[in-house]
C-alpha cells in the first residue's frame, strides 16, 4: 500500500494551511473540555466557529480569539493550533508502517 509512496512535505503542508485551521478542531473542543466547559458546550462553540470559518474566509484560530464564550489565554490557544502535535501523533503511524515487514508482505 505505501510502496513507492511520494510525499511532498510542501504540498501537504498546502493542503494543511488550506483547511484555515479546521484540522486543529478536535484539539480545541479537549481543550475546552478541559478547561470546565461541558461537552455539549464546547462542541456547539467549536462547531459554530468552524462553520464560520468555512463559510466566511476567517481563520478558525482567529475566530476562536475574538469569541468571549472560549475562554481561553491567546497563548493556550495559539499553542494547540501547532503542527507539532499533529506531526507527533502521525509519528506513531509511520512507527509503526516502519516496522512492518513491507518485502514480504506481514505484519
Amino acid at each position: 500500500l505505501v510502496g513507492g509512496l511520494v510525499v511532498h512535505p510542501d504540498r501537504m503542508l498546502q493542503n494543511l494551511e488550506s483547511t484555515k485551521g479546521l484540522v486543529f478542531s478536535q484539539a480545541v473542543l479537549l481543550a475546552l473540555i478541559d478547561s470546565g466547559m461541558s461537552r455539549d458546550a464546547a462542541y456547539r462553540v467549536v462547531q459554530r466557529n468552524a462553520m464560520a470559518a468555512w463559510d466566511g474566509g476567517s481563520e478558525f484560530k482567529e475566530l476562536l480569539e475574538s469569541d468571549a464564550e472560549v475562554g481561553l489565554p491567546a497563548e493556550d490557544i495559539e499553542e494547540l493550533f501547532s503542527f507539532d502535535g499533529i506531526s507527533d501523533a502521525s509519528r506513531v503511524v509511520f512507527d509503526r508502517l516502519a516496522a512492518l515487514d513491507l518485502d514480504t508482505g506481514g505484519g
